[in-house]
């Protein structure tokens, strides 16, 4: 009898799971589905209808017949759409700079990014200038290039398919795009957390509240309306945990555990610089667990990605290091942000020569450290449920048995060295809160780890009605930062407009 209440129970529980998954997906697609640059709508628009006026009153002083008139009307409006266009679906100078990249491998053939400049669609801050293979000066993005070559197969396929390209059908091959880059793979996420919950869990309402979290409760779905490096890190970190938890906390051996737990690891690391005390911490515990395996899955597959890694920075750049390295440089020829470049015969300094507003970066390391804790910025004051997430820890740390403890200690010694690493050891020019965007991004990719982590804090919450309801408080709060982003994810959180609003200068 008690099997069988169990096995209804799960049911239940992976109904409510695929019911929230599938409310995230649905949500992220709608979003994604009308990202556009509305803020210029307006203006385009009345540029369009201008410029007709402007046509149709030539032609009229012409005194062409009306057929005739009627026809190169026609052919007018459709060249002054064009020229007009100033919507688009790409939101920020940050994915811009990835899709550009994406279409000059697949357009032009190489990671130069000059051709495809323009100062209304296709247009960046986030990019470099050296000199290339020619020996001449050009223009590159500054995201490393790994991500941006293996999405440019995807955008080859696409066009060899269709012959549309991002420049003549942005919309429709970029929302493709986004669904296999971000909502597909998060879907795998949720599932995968999901099944992890299953496992650490101990009532239903901790396995449900957890999910619910997951879906509907953290910055990683508001980002998936863009082109970015942090869902992807996120995936791949949650596909890292899940591996491991099979190898270290279930005893599983096989190989392929170990391959893919090294690729994942390592594949997070390349998209987060940070994460690669993930790849190492996961490295050395795994190899103290079967040697063999660790030395024929684990190994080769973490070597894979860091030869792709430093194979495709060789490829765009000429040189292992990748963009980020090459900042700040006493020598200008090496400083690869210091740069003029000419747009339809204007020219520009490097915004990173002088920067504006937040990106000047914090003055003050205790207001920076402040703010991206508790602050407008804030990991706890913005998505508060990652509260429970170090109780939750503290309690496996103290409480749990061996392997959680050690997971535990591993997953709290992760974010301590990550925020020590952005608090306490960048300069002021990196204190920036990760730009104009809603939330502290460079930590998304913690998501799975603090998840899974919260378990504990939860299993306790279920059993007091009124500690529940604190619990759904946090979550809901988190919900609202989540959603407050309505269409475009890189602007400031509301936390941030409320100090504004009583009277903060803001940056």
């Amino acid at each position: 009898m008690t099997d069988s209440v169990g096995g209804r129970t799960a049911q239940l529980r992976w109904g409510v799971y695929g019911l929230l998954i599938a409310l995230a997906v649905g949500n992220m697609a709608g979003r994604l589905f009308s990202v556009n640059s509305i803020n210029r709508a307006d203006l385009e628009t009345h540029l369009i209808r201008q410029d007709l006026l402007k046509a149709e009153k030539k032609l009229q002083q012409q005194g062409l017949p009306a057929a005739q008139r009627a026809e190169q009307l026609a052919e007018a409006r459709q060249r002054i759409v064009e020229s007009r266009q100033l919507q688009r679906p790409f939101l920020s100078a940050n994915d811009r700079s990835r899709w550009l990249a994406i279409r000059a491998l697949v357009e032009l053939g190489t990671y130069e990014i000059d051709e495809l400049l323009d100062r209304n669609n296709w247009n960046t801050i986030d990019m470099v200038q050296h000199r290339g293979r020619d020996g001449e000066l050009h223009l590159y993005s500054s995201k490393p290039p790994l991500l941006v070559t293996l999405l440019a197969g995807e955008y080859w396929l696409i066009h060899q398919a269709t012959g549309m390209t991002l420049g003549s059908h942005p919309y429709v091959v970029g929302r493709l795009m986004l669904v296999t880059i971000n909502v597909v793979p998060m879907v795998l996420m949720f599932w995968l957390l999901a099944k992890l919950a299953e496992r650490f869990g101990t009532t239903d309402w901790s396995r449900v509240f957890l999910v619910g979290s997951a879906t509907l409760g953290t910055l990683l779905t508001t980002f998936a309306v863009t082109l970015n490096n942090h869902t992807v890190a996120a995936v791949s970190a949650c596909v890292a945990l899940y591996a491991f938890v099979r190898i270290w906390c279930d005893g599983e051996n096989r190989t392929r555990y170990y391959s893919l737990c090294g690729l994942a690891a390592a594949f997070t690391a390349a998209n987060e610089l940070p994460a690669l005390a993930l790849l190492a911490a996961m490295a050395l515990a795994l190899s103290t667990r079967d040697r063999r395996a660790w030395l024929t899955g684990f190994l080769p597959a973490a070597l894979l990605v860091v030869v792709a890694f430093f194979a495709t920075n060789y490829a765009a750049h000429d040189c292992l290091t990748p963009p980020y390295m090459h900042k700040g440089s006493e020598d200008s020829a090496n400083d690869w942000y210091a740069y003029t470049y000419s747009i339809d015969g204007v020219e520009r300094e490097s915004y990173w020569q002088n920067r504006q507003g937040i990106d000047r970066g914090e003055p003050s390391r205790a207001a920076y450290a402040l703010h991206t804790l508790v602050g407008h910025h804030g990991v706890f004051s913005l998505t508060p449920i990652w509260l429970l997430s170090m109780v939750g820890l503290v309690l496996w740390y103290r409480q749990g048995e061996a392997n959680r403890r050690i997971l535990a200690m591993g997953i709290l010694g992760l974010t301590l060295i990550v925020l020590v690493f952005y608090v306490g050891l960048r300069p002021q020019e990196d204190r920036n809160y990760g730009g104009m965007c809603s939330g502290l991004r460079w930590m998304f990719w913690f998501a799975p780890l603090w998840l899974i982590g919260m378990l504990p804090a939860l299993d306790w919450c279920a059993k007091s009605r009124t500690w529940r309801f604190v619990a759904l408080l946090l979550l809901m709060f988190s919900a609202l930062s989540v959603s407050y982003p309505t269409w475009n994810p890189w602007t400031q959180p509301w936390i941030y407009r409320c100090l504004e609003s009583c009277g903060w200068q803001g940056f």
